[in-house]
């Protein structure tokens, strides 16, 4: 879910302001209030708009109205991007997070980190430039390993659970200088006390609640014996084959993540 994005994001053309203004006049606007869709007819001046790409021959936008109070706007509901999951299309949902995922970083750079001076968008959207200092700021991507942690001694699979809520697999963010595979034996030690060796690459996704992007692993232990850190984790298991698929519906309850993926392969196989 979240990928395989249909739109040209036409990135060649982002700097033609001649060019989005003429591709303007007849786009799709996709309308947003702090991070939520806006469901129904909407009214006033959005902050700022965004190119996302183009439809075919129909440039889509996205436009944030975050200022405004809800009301103001016009619509009838604000929703959650993940709300509408397993009501839309996949590339409706690939074009709603990723217009959330840069309006989001837009609204949230309005100010240089390095001066504090105010920036301005260029490209689109896709870039801000400080007023201050000329410092060019691009939106971010924040990945983080999310991983499937296998028994080396039988056909099992190591699942967490935190203080609150269901078991599920591990996962954390990439520190710097680290590559995806420290960083999966990293946060399998520090989150539940085990001892990753082998490391094997899935799939990612894209997660732009606010920028994200998940990478996907299997991890194999090196023995079936674990710790569990106290915070993070409050609970972990060891789960086979016929346990996991009697517990997938309880931790896999959000099927618009790559948890549910990583899961469905390795039973697959099981």
């Amino acid at each position: 879910m979240y990928c395989g994005l249909e739109l040209d994001r036409a990135a060649d053309r982002r700097g033609d302001r001649a060019w989005l203004e003429s591709v303007r006049t007849t786009a799709r606007v996709l309308p947003l209030w702090r991070d939520k869709c806006l469901v129904g007819a909407t009214r006033g001046e959005p902050d700022f708009e965004v190119f996302l790409g183009m439809d075919g021959d129909t440039a889509v936008f996205a436009a944030d109205l975050s200022t405004m109070e809800l009301a103001e706007t016009g619509a009838g509901e604000a929703v959650d991007v993940r709300r509408l999951f397993g009501t839309i299309s996949a590339e409706e949902a690939a074009v709603l997070a990723y217009a959330r995922g840069i309006l989001h970083w837009n609204r949230n750079q309005r100010f240089c980190g390095a001066c504090g001076g105010a920036t301005e968008s260029r490209e689109g959207g896709h870039l801000r430039v400080c007023r201050e200092c000329s410092k060019l700021l691009f939106p971010r991507i924040e990945p983080a390993v999310i991983m499937l942690v296998e028994s080396s001694v039988e056909r099992k699979v190591l699942l967490g659970r935190g203080p609150k809520g269901g078991f599920c697999t591990l996962a954390g963010f990439v520190e710097i200088g680290e590559s995806l595979e420290d960083a999966v034996r990293r946060e399998a030690f520090e989150e539940a006390g085990v001892v990753v060796g082998e490391v094997r690459y899935q799939a990612s996704q894209a997660w732009p609640f606010p920028a994200g992007l998940m990478v996907g692993f299997r991890a194999t232990a090196v023995t079936d014996e674990f710790t569990v850190d106290g915070a993070e984790l409050a609970e972990a298991k060891w789960f086979t084959p016929d346990e996991l698929r009697a517990h997938q519906p309880v931790f896999s309850k959000n099927g618009d993540s790559i948890e549910g993926y990583l899961v469905r392969e390795w039973l697959a196989t099981a």
